[in-house]
């Protein structure tokens, strides 16, 4: 029965256990599955150790044992296999020496809360001493959690038995081993059967039948599930990821998306639940009712990433629309915008995950309103050139997104605001969220425009004419540079400037340490781009033009 349920196992090359609240040991007849390439049996209650006999299998590619109660030590097997890119062992008891081979595996080798591992070779591992090498009393992984049996004439534990000559207690544990790896691979093809059943069905079921949004309001009903209530996924919805709705592979957009586009930018429901943990709350950056959520995660190669999580009944509902708002973000490309590294769809899952890059130093809004001396004493006041600095690279970003250029049209943002301007460890600033209005439905975009409005970034024409323009951008850029000099989010009091004096306008926490030149020129250019007639305000073109031409005693600070 096992070798049948193996074989069948064996073709499906992947076995996804995680969140399932399995306990025992790792079954060592997991080594039998040859052509195994992903196993994962993360966030479970395992205990002992790991079986050496999964460094067996010649074909696995991504073993995640993390978020266990794992122990002994890492057997050096695991570290000579051939195809292995991702090893993940976090949140063990695990003790001894790590093969020197795992380094190798540079960022896919994850091993952080496991305090007794020693080795060289790995940032935050301490060096090994005799008693980590040598110690008879540290479990060894010869068999899921069951210490070697010491025979006589076997001194040092690596003698072996079977059948009769085998300590009663360990025959029977070995029994128990074998009967829960049936159970447990007996029910994983159970599953398997039930999931291919599921999908016709499914199919069946909600053929030619879109999302709804009710009420004008993004509905909470998902497609399929919930999911957003789950803090884990199933091996099920991981295979319908994999093999589901694919809307660049199918042909069914015809927006244009070329194949190499396409392959570099899909991810897998896999990449995304192992970037964000399986959407851990720990790595929750903040959350839209139940419909969307923002998650910090990592990436196998260690490149930190923002997972933006949607519901499918919030995205445009004409597939080859959404498709086309995903091309235009694939393409967006500037050293001010935060870029698109990728994205997956399940129409299953009624879902939608778009990846981008990670800005490690927050964003404008926290270097304003900084009252506190501590803050002041730590980075948390911009100085004058990083403020000039900034605030040109946030035109370069705005100018880019307005400018017509190849395979890119004109794009207005609809919602720059500080909050939406990152900073990152060298203070460039980049832009996010550009063309978020062409992906989702616009109950949802007109949601989010109620903070804007509040903080006096909506242009006051939107109001009467109920629509954006490029010029509703550069009235945002102008709130954004008053908002830069005075170190101040609200800037409804402007009336030191309006009197000529510029030095009451100017952050106090730079005591004058900056250039008047400058100041006077940028809070007359927030002035224009702030104007109540929108045909008063300047092109970001024009704009770009005045902020890079010279100063009188620009670099002359009072």
């Amino acid at each position: 029965m096992l070798h049948c349920i193996a074989a069948f196992l064996d073709v499906c090359a992947v076995v996804q256990l995680c969140y399932n609240q399995l306990t025992g040991g790792v079954p060592t007849q997991l080594g039998l599955l040859k052509r195994l390439s992903v196993l994962a049996l993360q966030s479970n209650n395992l205990n002992g150790a790991i079986p050496a006999s999964l460094g067996d299998l010649p074909q696995l590619v991504r073993l995640d044992l993390s978020f266990n109660n794992l122990f002994g030590s890492i057997p050096v097997r695991l570290a000579q296999l051939p195809r292995l890119v991702a090893l993940d062992v976090r949140n063990n008891s695990l003790t001894g020496s790590v093969p020197s081979e795992l380094a190798k595996l540079q960022g896919g080798f994850q091993y952080a809360n496991n305090t007794d591992l020693c080795g060289t070779g790995l940032p935050a591992l301490r060096p090994c001493t005799r008693a980590d090498l040598i110690n008879p009393d540290r479990p060894q992984p010869f068999s899921a959690g069951i210490a070697p049996q010491i025979t006589p004439g076997s001194a040092n534990g690596h003698g072996h038995c079977s059948g009769a000559h085998c300590p009663p207690s360990t025959k029977a544990l070995a029994a128990v081993v074998v009967v829960v790896t049936v159970i447990l691979l007996a029910a994983t093809a159970a599953g398997l059967f039930a999931f291919s059943w599921y999908r016709w069905w499914h199919k069946q079921r909600v053929a030619g039948s879109p999302p709804v949004v009710s009420g004008g309001w993004c509905s909470t009903e998902l497609t399929a599930s919930d999911s957003f209530h789950k803090s884990a996924s199933s091996t099920l919805v991981s295979l319908e990821y994999s093999n589901g709705w694919d809307p660049l592979a199918d042909g069914r957009s015809g927006v244009g998306f070329s194949q190499e586009v396409a392959q570099s930018f899909r991810f897998h429901m896999e990449d995304v639940e192992s970037a964000t943990q399986y959407f851990s709350e720990l790595n929750l950056l903040g959350k839209n009712g139940n419909f969307a959520a923002t998650y910090k995660g990592t990436l196998r190669d260690g490149t930190s990433v923002i997972v933006k999580r949607l519901s499918k009944t919030c995205c445009k509902q004409e597939e080859a629309e959404f498709v086309k708002g995903l091309k235009l973000l694939a393409e967006l490309q500037h050293e001010n915008i935060v870029g698109l590294r990728g994205f997956c769809c399940s129409r299953a899952r009624g879902e939608c995950f778009l990846v981008f890059d990670f800005v490690p130093n927050g964003s404008l809004s926290q270097f304003l309103d900084v009252d506190d001396e501590f803050a002041r004493s730590n980075g948390g006041v911009l100085q004058w050139s990083m403020r000039i600095s900034i605030i040109k690279g946030i035109a370069k970003g705005i100018e880019y997104l307005h400018s017509n250029r190849v395979n890119k049209p004109p794009l207005v943002h609809q919602n720059i605001s500080a909050d939406k301007v990152l900073v990152d460890y060298t203070y460039k600033p980049l832009i996010s969220g550009s063309g978020l209005n062409k992906l989702l439905v616009d109950d949802l975009i007109f949601a989010t425009l109620k903070a804007s409005a509040a903080m006096g970034y909506l242009a006051p024409e939107y109001t009467t004419i109920g629509r954006f323009s490029e010029k509703s951008d550069v009235y945002a850029f102008g709130v954004i540079v008053f908002q830069i000099l005075t170190g101040k989010s609200k800037i409804m009091q402007l009336l030191p400037f309006e009197s000529g004096n510029v030095e009451g306008l100017i952050d106090s926490n730079l005591k004058g340490c900056y250039s008047a030149a400058e100041a006077t020129k940028l809070a007359n250019v927030a002035l224009l781009c702030t104007s109540e007639n929108p045909d008063h305000r300047p092109t970001m073109e024009e704009l770009l033009q005045e902020l890079c031409a010279p100063s009188d005693n620009e670099h002359n600070p009072l």
